[in-house]
């Protein structure tokens, strides 16, 4: 057996644990190269301006490519190096100059240019922006060594199309519905609307039309209610049936939102609320009546939020793009994952959506509590951490984890799909609890924690024949799931030594050091030390690494 320890001694394995039952942590891809702290301009519209506009360095004088220039600025404690190159959505920008200083004649559609250690310029083509959207600008520099990726972090600039139209209501159909006591959620029907009117947004950049909802049953707050259907002159929506609670005349407004996300120096980006409209404007709100019995209101007394004791914050997993958000959130009083897809950067029409993650194959929640995603890059495959007992037929007692493909992104057809990641052929997971999973970037490998629930005897540093499996130690573990490999069969391999354990070729025993409050695993082999440190990244080098070497 060779040993694997060189290698992971640069090799570091998301582990966030925190004292007491809740552990939970964040995948986290840490980049080794500069640090940009921002970017000018970080919005612009789309579309090539009027006017004279200079072409990119390097064009033939024979084309025309229009160019705009990008200025990028650094810290100078970790800055730039004059091979560093600009990326723009993740492409390189050839330098626009040679290192003799010539002009670089294969940089003819956008470069980078090295000023000095804080600021470096792009050349980027107008082509590029045609489309408005969200474009990612970071820098790369060329670095060695496992796990030096050579990537900074990556700003965002925002480019926006016209305005959004501002929305007008003509009518609203039906305009009332009978007053129904709230006795339960399920007592009342829901009501079908149908809003008329003008400038609705099927689709945008930032989002489509909503309809919303004032009155009684709302405390007086404007709520979004479920919109089944938009086009630019028809929404089609849903009062619950919660909100007949109460003789009421309701107000109904339409919100169309602006056509970019914009921070600073913001242009006219549009959209706006019937009930608020602006200068120049009429407020179009229409009402809608709950008749009945005068001053009659049977809606549940409105509660201030009281926060659970026993929930514990955690960190959302976040797609590389920026676009997917998974986390933890309350559903009917349980824990669920929930995905989110905000639409930013779409390059199709796109529709802001959320659909719940911790669920099985057939689309039923689990029945405990979920928690710790984690996300690969392109946001489709989530791993998670559950208690619940009916995500797969196979599931054992207490928490495990989990992998769903949403098939987010999926070509062709694709069925949404739970796999149970915590599970391995030679028993090491007998009788453990699996949390803090984190994911590869293809979904292929996930890593995970196993905690035996009893607290067995520690064992001694001298003995070497005393231990036994899972004796009372969080141990880590990687499963292989095949996924998109060939020839494969899916294996859990543990990577952590239990107390006991030695190397192959160690006349000493190893074991794992915890500190205090669990937050790193030190593992030794008598020669050289790895330690476990939390939210660090994994991704499919390092586990391919690991794999080949314990061969």
């Amino acid at each position: 057996m060779k040993r694997f320890w060189t290698a992971m001694a640069v090799t570091v394995l998301t582990i966030g644990l925190h004292a007491g039952c809740n552990d939970y942590n964040n995948t986290v891809q840490y980049n080794t190269g500069a640090t940009i702290t921002n970017i000018s301009p970080s919005a612009l519209p789309a579309g090539t301006p009027p006017g004279v506009v200079p072409n990119c360095p390097n064009t033939p004088t024979s084309k025309t490519n229009p160019c705009f220039t990008l200025y990028i600025v650094g810290l100078s404690t970790n800055g730039f190096q004059s091979s560093t190159l600009v990326e723009w959505n993740e492409g390189k920008l050839p330098p626009c100059t040679n290192s003799n200083g010539t002009a670089n004649t294969n940089a003819t559609n956008g470069c980078s240019t090295y000023v000095d250690a804080t600021d470096m310029a792009a050349a980027i083509p107008y082509s590029f922006i045609a489309k408005p959207g969200t474009y990612y600008v970071n820098t790369w520099t060329a670095q060695s060594g496992t796990g030096n990726n050579g990537l900074s972090n990556a700003l965002t600039l925002i480019v926006y199309g016209s305005a959004n139209p501002y929305p007008l209501i003509s009518s609203v159909s039906p305009t009332s519905a009978a007053y129904c006591a709230y006795s339960s959620p399920s007592t009342c029907g829901n009501v079908s609307i149908t809003v008329s009117g003008s400038n609705f947004l099927p689709v945008s950049q930032n989002g489509g039309s909503s309809v919303t909802y004032t009155g009684l049953a709302t405390y007086g707050i404007e709520t979004a209610i479920n919109v089944n259907s938009i086009s630019s002159t028809q929404l089609k929506a849903t009062i619950p049936g919660t909100y007949l609670c109460a003789t009421d005349v309701a107000q109904i407004n339409v919100i169309n939102p602006p056509s970019a996300i914009c921070i600073v120096n913001c242009p006219n980006l549009g959209g706006g609320d019937t009930n608020n409209p602006p200068a120049g404007q009429k407020a179009t709100t229409q009402t809608f009546a709950i008749t009945g019995t005068a001053g009659t209101n049977t809606c549940p007394a409105q509660v201030p939020p009281n926060p659970n004791p026993t929930v514990v914050e955690e960190t959302p997993a976040v797609s590389q793009d920026g676009r997917f958000v998974a986390y933890a959130s309350l559903q009917n009083g349980v824990s669920q994952i929930l995905l989110r897809d905000t639409c930013v950067g779409a390059t199709k029409e796109c529709t802001p959506s959320t659909q719940a993650v911790s669920m099985n194959s057939e689309g039923v929640l689990g029945n405990a509590e979920s928690h710790d995603a984690a996300m690969t890059s392109d946001g489709r495959y989530i791993a998670f951490s559950s208690a619940a007992t009916n995500l797969v037929s196979s599931a054992s007692v207490g928490r495990q984890v989990y992998m769903r493909d949403t098939c987010a992104g999926a070509a062709g057809s694709c069925k949404p799909t739970t796999t149970l990641i915590s599970v391995d052929e030679e028993g090491k997971l007998v009788g453990t609890e699996a949390i803090l999973p984190s994911i590869s970037t293809s979904g292929r490998f996930v890593a995970f924690l196993a905690v035996t629930p009893s607290r067995a005897p520690n064992v001694g540093r001298g003995s070497s024949t005393s231990a036994t499996v899972n004796s009372g130690l969080r141990q880590v573990f990687v499963r292989d799931t095949c996924l998109g490999a060939t020839n494969c069969t899916p294996t859990t391999t543990r990577i952590s030594l239990m107390p006991g354990d030695a190397p192959a070729g160690s006349s000493k025993p190893a074991g794992p050091a915890l500190a205090g409050l669990a937050r790193q695993i030190a593992l030794s082999d008598g020669k050289s030390s790895t330690v476990f440190t939390p939210t660090v990244p994994i991704d499919d080098q390092v586990f391919l690494a690991i794999r080949n070497e314990k061969q």
